[in-house]
């Protein structure tokens, strides 16, 4: 399994020469990839294609951009320029979001989710494979044709819980991006799913990256406090609710990789024996010490 980072906590307080230098760290580390979430208004896609020119052989993707707000034709030539930018190492992961941002912050309509998703990819893959589309849908269209900055398409994941859309990731694209995920809902929930669904298509094994906050310390429960009040609205959202209900936890306080080296590395595996194909780490900390005991711990792991 490989073991990557998620800088996604950064954009909090974006710093596009911070993100840059921590992606380079992370590669000099021996970290596998390096992973972003569209959020405010910093550009995933545009900052990772900076970061590409700066690294070598780090992987670089997506956690998750949203599709409801960007037409396909816009994110997929931002991925084929950070494609380009990173020399073929960047790996394209798209998502639905949630109803409550869709409705409450772009003021749009939520509706046929799936639908939505079958109507994007219909438009988004031909684009990245080809340079042309030939698709009008109930939600995007685009017919036309254009030149591309690299002729090899980035891999295209989705952010997929439920059975529906881990059947359309797994017959349409190269794997599923999880969070609020942990090893019982990957054995029971995940991998069956989307692996019957890519072999039901001819596709090969789908990629399966779990993302968790992962924290090193000798007080853990200080640590669980402090994770499940900042990261309370996982809880509260349906997709991942029902998913922190197959593993039998409230929210990501009791899910999160919190405790000794020892125990950091143990969680670590049961991921990698539940069937994941990545692990990419939200690294905390309460103090630089800690924060450097948790990469340590996670570089142990792979």
């Amino acid at each position: 399994m490989k073991i990557g980072i998620n800088g996604s906590d950064q954009l909090a307080q974006p710093d596009l020469g911070t993100i840059t230098a921590a992606a380079v760290d992370a590669e000099a580390a021996g970290f596998d990839s390096y992973w972003l979430a569209q959020t405010a208004l910093v550009d995933a896609q545009a900052t990772l294609g900076l970061v590409g020119t700066k690294t070598e052989s780090l992987t670089l993707g997506t956690a998750v951009v949203p599709t409801w707000p960007r037409h396909p034709h816009a994110m997929a030539a931002s991925a084929l320029t950070a494609q380009a930018a990173s020399d073929g190492r960047f790996v394209l992961g798209i998502g639905l979001s949630h109803r409550p941002v869709v409705e409450n912050y772009y003021k749009m309509e939520w509706r046929k989710p799936v639908r939505h998703m079958l109507d994007y990819l219909d438009i988004l893959l031909p684009l990245l494979e080809t340079g042309s589309s030939n698709h009008e849908g109930e939600f995007f269209s685009f017919v036309g044709e254009g030149t591309r900055p690299t002729t090899t398409p980035p891999k295209v994941m989705l952010a997929a819980l439920g059975d529906q859309m881990l059947r359309v990731a797994g017959k349409r694209t190269d794997g599923t991006i999880l969070w609020c995920v942990g090893p019982k809902t990957i054995e029971q929930q995940i991998k069956p799913a989307i692996d019957a669904a890519a072999d039901e298509a001819g596709r090969p094994t789908p990629s399966i990256v779990c993302s968790l906050p992962v924290w090193v310390t000798d007080d853990p429960q200080s640590a669980r406090d402090f994770v499940g009040q900042i990261l309370s609205i996982y809880a509260e959202l349906p997709s991942y609710r029902a998913m922190l209900d197959i593993e039998g936890v409230h929210g990501l306080a009791e899910l999160s990789l919190i405790g000794s080296h020892d125990e950091v590395v143990d969680g670590i595996e049961k991921i990698r024996a539940a069937g994941a194909t990545d692990f990419t780490a939200v690294v905390m900390g309460g103090n630089p010490d800690e924060h450097a005991a948790t990469r340590a711990a996670l570089l142990a792991a792979k």
